[in-house]
């Protein structure tokens, strides 16, 4: 639950800083409609409940979004997609990250950085951080802003609204420092590095009938976060940022959870795939090199190639030898396409649902594990997900229709 709450803060699109004689600099985020961003955070975390360790957790945040319009005032609104990727520790941590549930919001921020957000959003969960100054600061300074947690407690204690932790955030301008941009990585940079730190103490109302509810709920949070952010001068926005952060709630009844961790994350532009262009330079590609029962399509999501009548061994998610070439192939039309990859398993209708979904889920894992293994992405940018036999492209009345349903595919995402 908590690390939504890392990559939360800094779903700002694009920032700019303005130097003056005196060698200090002007902060404000500037936004360019049409722009497209991703953030993308790994977090490290061990869960606690009532004193006891429950379960460490690698969990990967992924943010897209994209700036759809601009207001007189020079704010811009952040259309933006929400997943969360998770594995525990005693899984495969060399395998593809499970895609979770999508989250979809939509915000303005200001050229300060503060929020306005309707109460149907659920994300981000960090708000109002970074806040930056009115004046221009230099190395050394130090001011504070506001901020709030919005926290989605609609499955753990059926809070219907996002539940919001007040705090106030101290911020330093620490130092200039040369590094590596997150998205070139043999680009050298000058970096502004930002220091953020808060601590949450926030005691919740208690509900007149609070003695009648079957509901447990939080009646007090309390934590920190201490964040340094890798702010790109010359490109006007965050680069990349790392935190160590813990968050303790107790409830009514008597219940503590505490999440304790570290984060780290890189913000990237990306350009969308799923054009008509791209589609069509894509497609030639596959008549070139003769793939056979292959096809491509478009999308909201992004540009996706299918393999239909994928051959595993019988009944198992072990690929054949001949698909595998197949995929080297392929390999070669998506390495000219930087963005994330989901991988996406469908089966043909036989046996139960429940075998179905699980065979969908090993065989997407076992393409995306062989993509990983030729190094055409690394873990943390190849994702999957199963569908059993829920989303049909042909009867499965027929031998030729089951085929084409026997099918993976593999989305260049655009969001």
């Amino acid at each position: 639950m908590r690390r939504l709450f890392i990559i939360l803060s800094f779903l700002a699109a694009f920032s700019s800083f303005a130097q003056s004689q005196s060698g200090e600099r002007f902060l404000r985020f500037k936004f360019k409609e049409g722009d497209n961003y991703r953030v993308l955070s790994t977090v490290n975390e061990s869960v606690k409940v009532n004193g006891k360790l429950n379960h460490t957790a690698e969990i990967v945040n992924r943010v897209s979004a994209r700036i759809s319009s601009i207001d007189k005032d020079g704010r811009g609104l952040n259309e933006a997609t929400f997943v969360t990727l998770e594995n525990s520790k005693s899984a495969d941590t060399n395998g593809a990250l499970t895609y979770g549930e999508e989250y979809e919001s939509k915000y303005w921020r200001d050229e300060r950085g503060i929020y306005e957000i309707g109460k149907e959003y659920f994300m981000p969960v960090v708000r109002d951080v970074p806040i930056l100054p009115e004046k221009a600061v230099k190395p050394g300074d130090t001011w504070t802003a506001n901020g709030h947690e919005a926290h989605d407690l609609r499955r753990s204690f059926a809070n219907n609204e996002p539940f919001k932790v007040p705090f106030t955030a101290s911020y330093t301008y620490l130092r200039d420092e040369e590094g590596v941009s997150s998205d070139s990585k043999h680009e050298k940079k000058t970096f502004q590095v930002l220091g953020v730190k808060y601590s949450l103490f926030f005691e919740s109302p208690i509900p007149e009938n609070a003695e009648s509810m079957i509901d447990d709920f939080p009646v007090t949070t309390m934590g920190f976060s201490n964040q340094t952010i890798w702010w790109d001068n010359e490109k006007g926005q965050i680069d990349h940022y790392s935190e160590d952060f813990r968050i303790v709630m107790e409830t009514y009844l008597g219940n503590q959870f505490d999440f304790t961790g570290k984060a780290h994350a890189e913000v990237t532009d990306f350009q969308r795939t799923a054009t008509d262009e791209n589609l069509a330079q894509v497609l030639e590609k596959v008549k070139d090199l003769d793939l056979q029962d292959v096809s491509v399509t478009k999308s909201e999501k992004g540009l996706t190639i299918s393999l239909e009548n994928i051959q595993f061994k019988p009944n198992s998610a072990f690929l054949l030898d001949s698909e595998k070439a197949k995929i080297d192939k392929i390999a070669k039309i998506i390495e000219n396409y930087p963005n994330d990859l989901l991988i996406s398993g469908h089966t043909a209708l036989s046996g139960s649902a429940e075998s179905c979904q699980i065979l969908s889920e090993e065989r997407a894992d076992s393409v995306a594990q062989y993509m990983i293994k030729i190094g055409l992405r690394d873990k943390y940018h190849i994702f999957t997900q199963g569908f059993g036999a829920r989303v049909p492209i042909a009867s499965n009345a027929t031998e030729a229709g089951k085929a084409k349903n026997r099918r993976v595919e593999i989305t260049i995402l655009d969001k």
